[in-house]
């Protein structure tokens, strides 16, 4: 019995000792914030909550046997036979562009995209694993990006989603907190950037249907079915998004990650039509699917927002969940059609024009 009190003490006192002074977990939500964050209709009980009563909360015998099933259950092609091959990009080609909106996709969830002369980042997580330390993670799908970070000339701005890690990431944010000029996040998550460096006066929180201006450009921080945290004591902590992005040409909506539900459609109806709709397919399970949508649902929320097209993210980066890598992807492009839904499906570095009706983009997975 002292042995394993022993055992217990040491693993409590090593955890707290990990997450407060180890730097990838982030800053912590202030007493002062909390009282700010009183104002906002998601924030009830010292949380962010979901329109809807989701995620399920679960007991620790339910967390320990997810947690069990996921270590150990053997998937079937869950991670590609080699790594993806990433199309490079020109440096002075994204130096000096100033033509119509462009994206290009560096897997997973993250975007450069191209708008009105300004480069602006989306969810970039350039790390190797979306976890606080390379040891708890598996490595990610790409290990070359299509521009790296310190090629780009500039970064206008830098949109988050939330703080998870494969969204979030420490040593990314390192490379980009001098050089972006505007971080836009959801409440609260500006705490972690700020722990890193960020000054504070870079940072815009917004909550659910706010909006921001920068130059022509309009950034409105949307609603999400989804949750937050870094470590196990602040779950909840910070706010999640999706978003959309306006110029006068072009209209661009971005899911970030996010369960069914009729946010979407509401979405849709206020800021709808979009020309493009990078929408969240992949990491699911039914355990968790009102936080994580299903490929079918994918295509259906892409109809919702009324998109004129949609890219697939959140898969072909990291393993996440307990279904192959192509799965979601195959999936959603047969769901779809069903719908009569364009679907772009980009290599990672592919240039993806905003306004670009036609789709000539291949079934490359196939090829790993």
């Amino acid at each position: 019995m002292i042995a394993i009190v022993t055992i217990l003490i040491t693993l409590v006192i090593s955890y707290f000792l990990f997450t407060n002074f180890y730097p990838t977990f982030g800053g912590d939500i202030t007493k002062e914030r909390k009282e700010i964050y009183k104002e906002s209709p998601q924030y009830k009980n010292n949380k962010f909550n979901n329109t809807l009563p989701v995620p399920k909360d679960l007991s620790f015998t339910e967390t320990l046997s997810l947690a069990y099933k996921f270590f150990t259950t053997k998937v079937p092609n869950a991670r590609p036979k080699k790594d993806l091959n990433v199309k490079t990009v020109d440096s002075a080609d994204v130096a000096n562009y100033n033509k119509e909106s462009r994206l290009f996709w560096y897997g997973h969830s993250s975007f450069l995209l191209q708008i009105e002369g300004k480069n602006i980042l989306l969810d970039p997580m350039l790390g190797k694993v979306a976890a606080p330390h390379p040891l708890m993670g598996a490595n990610r799908f790409n290990t070359k990006f299509p521009i790296a970070l310190e090629q780009l000339n500039k970064i206008d701005a830098v949109l988050f989603s939330h703080d998870h890690y494969d969204h979030l990431d420490y040593e990314t944010i390192l490379k980009i907190k001098d050089k972006a000029k505007r971080f836009y996040v959801p409440l609260g998550v500006g705490v972690h950037l700020e722990a890193w460096g960020v000054a504070k006066d870079k940072i815009t929180e917004l909550d659910w249907w706010q909006n921001t201006k920068l130059d022509n450009l309009t950034f409105v921080c949307t609603p999400a079915q989804h949750f937050s945290g870094r470590k196990l004591n602040n779950s909840q902590s910070t706010l999640w998004s999706s978003w959309v992005i306006q110029s006068k040409q072009d209209n661009i909506y971005f899911s970030g990650d996010s369960g069914y539900s009729p946010h979407f459609k509401e979405i849709g109806d206020k800021y709808g039509p979009f020309d493009i709709a990078l929408m969240e397919c992949g990491q699911y399970n039914q355990m968790w699917a009102d936080i994580h949508m299903m490929p079918e649902e994918t295509a259906q929320a892409g109809l919702d927002v009324q998109a004129k097209k949609i890219v697939p993210i959140h898969w072909a980066g990291f393993k996440l969940a307990l279904h192959s890598w192509t799965d979601p992807i195959v999936r959603v492009k047969a769901r779809a059609k069903e719908l009569n839904l364009d679907v772009i499906t980009p290599e990672i570095g592919d240039e993806i024009i905003v306004k670009d009706t036609t789709n000539n983009t291949t079934n490359w997975w196939e090829n790993y």
